[in-house]
């Protein structure tokens, strides 16, 4: 492979690191509440967290481009007040990247919550402990595997997204280039053999992602 195909595979990687940090707080956070909690309008929150799963990527991409245009009260909010360009950037990829890949992380982190037993939390209520202590020392400790599980195939999603971020981001060579958006300019140039090159790094790096997030759901999940 060529420094330059290095170069998006790194970008890449590092962006889709970015997005995966970016959403792990709230992902997990709005899960536990899944997990947890009961509320009017539940059923609206988990069907507007699972839509990215379902929608057209390019859909979703197109309400990025809306939200975080310079026009939108958003963009312009950041423009002016931080001076932060949105679209057609590295932000917009992680953006993109973040929103598909959030619904992968809940739903691992939610099913994660869900084994632990809520007896234990209650009996470490009844001896005292905080809700934050028992959520500290008891119901993440006992979740993380499965927390880490969906953290990682979440991180898988964002390293193939492709849909919402050429809507958004763009292919910007060596600015917003991803190895999604790298195969299919290479495939639209006919230059197949980069292509397939990075199809292969794709493939790989999916595998090994895929592989460990089964590996610790298996490991997360108590024996019958």
């Amino acid at each position: 492979m060529r420094s330059a195909e290095w170069e998006i595979v790194g970008f890449t990687f590092a962006m889709a690191l970015l997005a995966t940090f970016a959403i792990l707080p709230f992902g997990v956070g709005l899960a536990w509440l899944l997990a947890r909690k009961s509320w009017p309008g539940k059923s609206v929150v988990e069907t507007l967290v699972a839509l990215p799963l379902v929608m057209p990527p390019v859909a979703t991409g197109l309400i990025l481009l809306k939200v975080l245009g310079r026009k939108s009260p958003i963009g312009a909010f950041l423009q002016e007040h931080f001076d932060l360009e949105m679209v057609f950037t590295w932000r917009a990829v992680v953006a993109a990247m973040a929103v598909m890949s959030f619904p992968l992380l809940v739903r691992g982190a939610r099913i994660a919550f869900e084994a632990v037993s809520p007896r234990l939390e209650q009996v470490a209520t009844t001896l005292g402990a905080t809700r934050l202590r028992v959520f500290m020392t008891i119901t993440l400790p006992l979740a993380h595997r499965g927390i880490i599980a969906g953290s990682v195939l979440s991180f898988a999603r964002a390293l193939g997204e492709f849909g919402a971020t050429i809507l958004v981001a763009g292919n910007i060579p060596g600015r917003t280039t991803t190895l999604s958006v790298s195969i299919y300019s290479d495939i639209q140039l006919g230059h197949d053999g980069d292509a397939f090159r990075m199809l292969v790094v794709s493939v790989v790096l999916a595998f090994v992602a895929v592989w460990t997030s089964e590996w610790l759901f298996r490991r997360s999940t108590p024996a019958a």
